[in-house]
C-alpha cells in the first residue's frame, strides 16, 4: 500500500513536472512578445509593464502545475483524466490570454513630443473615436513598438479648452487631433531637442552614465540633443540626432 502511494505521488510530480516546462515554454514566448515588442527599452522600466506581466505569468506558471498534481491519477479512466487535465490547461490560458489583454492595453503606444518633453501614452489611453480625428497614418495603434509623434501648439481659440483639458490629466499627446503628420515627426524632434551639453551640467553626477549612453549612439556628444521623456514610473532622456531627428539611444537621466 505504501509502495502504492509512493508509485502515486512519484507519477503526480512527473506530471507535474511535464506541464510545469510547458508553462515555462509558453511564458517565454509571451515574455518574448511583451518586452521585445510592446515594451522595448526603456519603455519596460518607465511605463511599468515587466511587474504587471510577471505577477501574471508567475501566478500563472505556478498554479496549473499545482492543479496537475493535485488532480492527476492514472487510476482514473482514460477519458476522466484527460477531461481534468483539459479543464486545468483551458483555464491557464484563459487566464493567460486575460493577463495579456492587461498588459496590453497598459503598453505604451505612441510617444508624444509635447514642446520640449515626450509623453508616454498608453493604449488605454485612447479610443477608436480619438482616431477619427488623427492624421494619416497614425489612425490606428501600433501592435510592433510605441509610435513616435510630434503635436502642434494649439491656436488661441483651443488654448483655454486645451488647459482645461490637460488640468484634467489630458494633455495635447494624448489628443490624435492634435498630432502632425507622419512626415513631419523627425524634423520637429530634431528642433525640440535641447544640447546634450545642457543635460551633462544640470546631472554632473551622472556623467559616467551619459558618456556610456553617447558612446552606444556612435555619435559625438555634439552631435546629439536630448528630450526629457514623462512617463508614468520613472523619468528618462531620450538622445536625438540634431540633424535628422532620429531617436538614437536612451539614457536613465533624467531631463527635467
Amino acid at each position: 500500500m505504501q509502495s502504492a502511494t509512493l508509485q502515486q505521488m512519484v507519477s503526480r510530480a512527473r506530471a507535474a513536472a511535464i506541464h510545469l516546462g510547458l508553462s515555462v515554454a509558453v511564458a517565454t514566448g509571451a515574455a518574448a512578445l511583451v518586452f521585445l515588442v510592446w515594451y522595448p527599452m526603456p519603455f519596460r522600466e518607465t511605463s511599468g509593464g515587466r511587474e504587471l506581466f510577471l505577477l501574471v505569468v508567475a501566478v500563472d506558471v505556478v498554479i496549473g502545475p499545482l492543479i496537475t498534481f493535485a488532480v492527476f491519477d492514472r487510476r482514473k479512466p482514460r477519458a476522466e483524466l484527460t477531461r481534468d487535465l483539459g479543464v486545468v490547461v483551458l483555464l491557464q490560458l484563459a487566464a493567460l490570454a486575460y493577463g495579456l489583454h492587461a498588459v496590453a492595453q497598459a503598453r505604451p503606444a505612441i510617444v508624444a513630443l509635447e514642446g520640449a518633453r515626450l509623453r508616454v501614452v498608453r493604449a488605454i489611453d485612447l479610443t477608436e473615436a480619438d482616431f477619427a480625428r488623427a492624421p494619416a497614418g497614425l489612425q490606428s495603434l501600433s501592435w510592433s513598438g510605441p509610435a513616435l509623434v510630434a503635436t502642434r501648439v494649439p491656436s488661441r481659440d483651443e488654448k483655454h479648452e486645451a488647459i482645461d483639458r490637460g488640468l484634467a490629466g489630458e494633455d495635447i499627446g494624448m489628443r490624435p487631433d492634435f498630432w502632425l503628420p507622419v512626415e513631419q515627426t523627425r524634423g520637429a524632434f530634431a528642433q525640440a531637442a535641447m544640447p546634450l551639453d545642457r543635460l551633462f551640467r544640470m546631472r554632473p553626477e551622472r556623467k559616467a552614465d551619459l558618456d556610456r549612453a553617447v558612446a552606444a549612439t556612435n555619435r559625438s556628444a555634439a552631435q546629439l540633443g536630448y528630450l526629457p521623456i514623462l512617463a508614468r514610473r520613472t523619468d528618462w532622456s531620450a538622445l536625438v540626432d540634431r540633424r535628422s531627428g532620429e531617436i538614437v539611444g536612451y539614457v536613465d537621466v533624467e531631463g527635467f
